[in-house]
């Protein structure tokens, strides 16, 4: 596989990428159509947050499986166009947590005592002891605007020197900010109101882009604002006159609407504003973790592994895969059949769980059963996008469980509709994990799940079954293997064939002049394309 990487990660995720066997090319330079050509063949991309990855790019990459964020925001990856395009976005939300955390406090610290301002003064020659009179942070207030990972690691900092703490976070619950030992507030203002020191820990999305402007600022009166998560959720325009009119009593930014931050910008002639040029990860052992993290969802994303830091594709308990992996692709291949077997536009599917299997997270299975269904409708699709598509074309998704089964330990079904008719699919395993269709539309069944199958509905007479091997033989079509069932005696048969080869097209049309044949469907799961006949 290509990896292309276009923003500077640390060796040892590199390093993990080549010594699994995968091309590793570094390009970090490139942009705008450049970009377009290096990723056309790219297998994954790996960025930071110098790289715009937006629908041009998907458009481009036809290989793409994962975009890997080596950091925690992704304000500059099209989340939305990548999951139509059915490539996986990941970050590596852990890596550098303790490192933003604890710049963050660093940050609160050297706004509150003036120190980058006082160390210029003593370079410059100055002895200014008495023009800097600093701000504890014991016994005051710290709003905490977005409590998540890093934001619960400066609660637990500054909790421990004393600052009594109020969180403002919609998505959140009492108990949650309970357990840090932080009061919750609805609303943001209120939350303001209340602190003396305010730091900001929320993704620049739609809803949070300019949340803190000029009215926002003018609740934290004589307060200090600390903004090390994203640009652009700060008013930087109403933030520097705050600052300067002494409505703030100062601030600190290390993160910036447009990075690098220009010459030009209002925040540099303001004493009282500390600004670094986005340090918060910039530690050795967070730079090593956040590649060595992107890496490895690289490699689950390669190997058909849920990628644990996926943020728009199923995922699932890196303890409990094992026991769900082996029926990921029983039921895609029920799904696959099911499809195949159906005629007319699907309408809803349904996913069924019986017995163990029932007892599991089994979002990442029911994806994949979608995936099933919808390739052989030639629809560019896989686990990541199959719920989208699902959503897109109006087709009705449902799931349920049940522990009671009455055959086999786990069940998986697969049934698809299209308004009036419906065909159901079961799959299950056998020792060693070998899958097998056991049922279709209710006829019992014990069919491998691979290769060419044909499935034939007829009449249950003596030598129908003779009269399709033969066919089948006059047209150098090899059975691999047969399973037949039928609903009474007399009654209509379906029987499954595995097969060596393609069945042609006069080979169909030859069944399908005996009467006693009602329907034939060749299926191919290799390629999952179809040829019905009725």
């Amino acid at each position: 596989m290509k990896v292309l990487v276009t923003d500077p990660i640390a060796d040892a995720g590199l390093d993990r990428l080549r010594d699994a066997g995968h091309e590793v090319v570094t390009d970090y330079e490139v942009e705008g159509d450049g970009l377009l050509d290096a990723v056309s063949d790219a297998n994954a991309l790996i960025v930071r947050s110098g790289t715009d990855v937006n629908e041009a790019v998907f458009e481009a990459a036809s290989e793409l499986v994962i975009v890997g964020r080596a950091g925690i925001g992704v304000d500059n990856i099209d989340i939305e166009a990548a999951t139509d395009h059915g490539v996986i976005v990941a970050n590596a939300p852990e890596g550098n947590v303790r490192a933003a955390a604890e710049h963050t406090v660093a940050m609160t610290f050297a706004v509150a005592r003036s120190i980058p301002q006082a160390h210029g003064r003593l370079l410059g020659g100055e002895w200014a002891k008495g023009e800097f009179l600093g701000t504890e942070v014991n016994n005051k207030t710290l709003t905490i605007v977005g409590l998540g990972r890093v934001g619960q690691e400066v609660a637990k900092r500054l909790d421990s020197l004393g600052m009594d703490l109020v969180v403002y976070d919609p998505y959140i619950s009492e108990e949650r900010a309970d357990r840090l030992g932080a009061e919750l507030v609805e609303d943001l203002h209120e939350a303001l109101a209340r602190g003396d020191f305010a730091t900001v820990h929320t993704p620049l999305l739609p809803e949070t882009e300019g949340m803190i402007g000029e009215d926002e600022l003018a609740q934290l009166e004589g307060g200090y604002l600390i903004n090390c998560a994203r640009g652009g959720i700060v008013d930087e325009d109403a933030l520097a006159e705050a600052v300067d009119d002494g409505v703030l009593a100062g601030a600190a930014l290390d993160s910036f609407a447009e990075e690098p931050l220009s010459q030009d910008s209002p925040l540099l002639d303001v004493e009282e504003i500390v600004v670094t040029p986005h340090l918060g990860a910039s530690t050795e052992a967070a730079q090593e973790n956040v590649a060595v993290d992107t890496a490895e969802a690289v490699l689950s994303a390669f190997d058909d592994e849920p990628v644990l830091t996926a943020l728009n594709a199923p995922s699932v308990d890196e303890t409990a895969f094992p026991r769900i992996k082996p029926y990921i692709a029983v039921a895609e291949t029920a799904g696959k059949v099911a499809a195949q077997l159906l005629d007319g536009r699907i309408t809803e599917v349904e996913a069924t769980y019986e017995g163990d299997i029932a007892a599991e997270d089994v979002e990442l299975v029911t994806a994949s059963a979608l995936k099933g269904v919808f390739e052989p409708l030639e629809w560019q699709v896989n686990a990541v996008n199959a719920p989208r598509l699902a959503e897109e074309r109006g087709i009705e998704v449902t799931e349920s469980k049940t522990r009671q089964t009455e055959d086999f330990q786990s069940l998986v079904r697969v049934t698809v509709h299209n308004g009036e008719d419906s065909i159901a699919v079961e799959g299950t395993l056998f020792a060693g994990e070998d899958p097998r269709i056991v049922r279709i539309d209710g006829f019992r069944v014990d069919a491998v799940p691979y290769g060419h199958m044909l499935v034939a509905r007829n009449t249950d007479e003596p030598g129908v079954i003779g009269l399709i091997g033969t066919v089948l033989g006059d047209h150098d079509v090899n059975i691999a293997g047969m399973y037949n069932a039928r609903e009474t005696q007399g009654g209509e048969a379906l029987t499954v064939y595995n097969l060596d080869q393609d069945v042609p097209d006069e080979a169909i049309e030859a069944l399908l002049a005996d009467d006693r044949i009602v329907e034939v469907t060749e299926i191919t799961l290799d390629e999952a394309e179809e040829r019905q006949a009725e």
